[in-house]
């Protein structure tokens, strides 16, 4: 049995799309902190970081956690925007249970291309929830995975089960 690829090169303008074509400026997380909040699937901000919905989600309900301020590493941050980020986190984790009522959620930080970050130079935080057979055949076997809600309705349903404070 050989390995089959699904190409996706879409992906990779998502990821880089060149400046001009939206008419912001900076990488994908500071041009979705400046898009139109439900353009951009933002869920929440605040001063100093904001969540925003995964478009190639793991699972329906994945969400991301960034500072505003481009960050490559945790130590880079300030006190304030660690404090900032890890409250949006907890607050991420709470609507996502609430909205989800996953059996158990992924938080989690790739730094650095070598540890998976498809954005190196800007820090996020994923948070996704995780039920105990979500990754079944498709995956394994096809490595496809198949997404039973579209990504709009994942984000009205987190929006909606976001804490206010």
């Amino acid at each position: 049995m050989s390995l089959e690829r699904m190409w996706a090169g879409w992906r990779a303008a998502y990821v880089t799309e060149e400046a001009e074509v939206t008419g912001a400026t900076g990488d994908l997380f500071e041009r979705l902190a400046a898009a139109d909040p439900d353009e951009a699937l933002v869920v929440a901000r605040d001063d100093v970081a904001f969540a925003v919905m995964n478009a190639f989600p793991y699972s329906c309900g994945h969400c991301m956690v960034a500072p505003l301020r481009r960050v490559a590493e945790l130590e880079e941050l300030h006190d304030a925007e660690l404090t900032s980020l890890m409250a949006m986190v907890r607050d991420a984790t709470v609507a996502v249970k609430a909205a989800f009522h996953p059996e158990g959620i992924n938080v989690g930080v790739n730094l650095g291309r070598a540890a998976g970050a498809g954005v190196p130079g800007h820090l996020h935080v994923h948070v996704l929830p995780r039920w105990s057979a979500d990754t079944n055949f498709m995956t394994t076997v096809a490595e496809t995975r198949v997404m039973p809600e579209d990504l709009r309705t994942s984000y009205e349903k987190l929006r909606a089960a976001w804490p206010s404070r």
